[in-house]
């Protein structure tokens, strides 16, 4: 039996930041010379983005006081203040789980499933950490059984959403009934600081918060028939980029290392990459990271892609920003929604992790009025 993908749900905090909003707010801050402002200015208007959400209400409004008890990350004046990495975990914990849930909640909306019928739960997130984790919490807060055995991909980066896809589809074959419930949250945000460093400015245009959720099972009678079959997928490291793409722990934060190198190692790595996992295949459409607009167009040009093929992964970008690992499965549930893709088509993706690692997987799309065609395959990859 193949795991397919029956159902995705997203979710993302109330709190909306507009792209110039924000670029104003950083380009005022203390430390901040006439460059830096420049620099600032270009860089998020070349983002390619128009809206994030985030869970730091003041980063929208910096009159808005926290919730009491949580740390101030704006103050009145606009100042960027800098908690300590102790109180904004504290924050991830307060809130992460909830966004996580409502992923999920979504996610069971669309599969014809109830949460009941889950046996296994993979849990992804980069941006904070604790014990009993989000697994335990999903378990508690979905009403799931007590027995649904449980695993977490922590510190991946934005391309653990495959390595938490291939996990699902290996529990899927484990026992006839497997219900795989796959969520990714992020709250990049929190990690967010006021600096003239370019590579911490690049961090501050793109990134935002969001969660997303998948049902995977490998029993064609369960749930909603159709979706995403889970083929191959693949993992393999970049002969260069160790030190270009870098997420450590800081005292004020999680610190990231994006380097200028990134979207050109990408650009040169890319074709020969996907050429050795995809063979022969030909993908009839792509599912890719964004993890920014240069990345993107290293990719369509790196692969001679016309510029319709990463319109997802653009659209995405441009309404969501750079949420991590959660972002694929958003692209993932804009391409489940789109009639354009048809029956048996192809989706090829790519994503990249610190390293730089590419994570790839093949997906075939299944639509339910369709009579079983011959297998194809669809391509997925993610990036950070």
């Amino acid at each position: 039996m193949t795991a397919r993908i029956v159902s995705i749900g997203t979710a993302v905090p109330p709190t909306e930041l507009r792209q110039d909003a924000v670029r104003d707010l950083f380009g005022v801050q203390q430390g901040i010379d006439r460059l830096a402002q420049r620099r600032i200015r270009a860089v998020f208007d070349a983002a390619d983005i128009e809206r994030r959400h985030t869970v730091l209400a003041e980063l929208a409004a910096p009159g808005t006081a926290p919730a009491r008890g949580r740390p101030r990350f704006v103050d009145a004046s606009g100042t960027i203040l800098s908690p300590t990495t102790g109180e904004r975990n504290d924050l991830y914990i307060a809130v992460a789980p909830d966004l996580a849930a409502r992923a999920a909640r979504n996610a069971f909306a669309g599969s014809g499933l109830d949460p009941s019928a889950v046996t296994h739960v993979v849990t992804v997130s980069c941006t904070g950490l604790f014990a009993p984790g989000l697994d335990h919490r999903l378990v508690r807060d979905l009403g799931l059984a007590p027995t649904v055995e449980r695993c977490h991909l922590g510190f991946i980066g934005c391309a653990a959403a495959l390595p938490a896809l291939r996990v699902a589809a290996a529990l899927a074959g484990t026992r006839p009934d497997a219900v795989v419930l796959v969520v990714c949250v992020e709250l990049c945000s929190l990690h967010l600081r006021a600096s003239s460093d370019p590579q911490q400015i690049v961090a501050a245009s793109v990134f935002a918060d969001g969660a997303a959720a998948a049902v995977v099972t490998a029993d064609a009678a369960t749930g909603r028939p159709g979706g995403l079959e889970l083929g191959r997928s693949g993992s393999a490291l970049t002969s260069e980029g160790e030190t270009d793409m870098v997420w450590t722990i800081g005292d004020h934060g999680f610190e990231m290392v994006l380097s200028a190198e990134v979207p050109r190692i990408i650009g040169r790595e890319i074709r020969g990459a996907v050429s050795r996992f995809l063979g022969d295949d030909v993908p009839d459409a792509w599912a890719v990271h964004p993890g920014g607009r240069s990345v993107l167009d290293r990719v369509e040009t790196g692969l001679g892609l016309p510029p319709a093929a990463l319109a997802a992964s653009r659209r995405v970008l441009r309404e969501y920003g750079n949420m991590s690992s959660a972002t694929i499965l958003f692209i993932l549930e804009s391409l489940l929604r789109d009639d354009g893709v048809g029956d048996g088509a192809r989706v090829a993706a790519l994503a990249f992790g610190p390293g730089l690692t590419v994570e790839s997987a093949l997906l075939t799309r299944r639509r339910p009025q369709a009579a079983p065609p011959m297998r194809s395959s669809v391509a997925l990859a993610a990036s950070a």
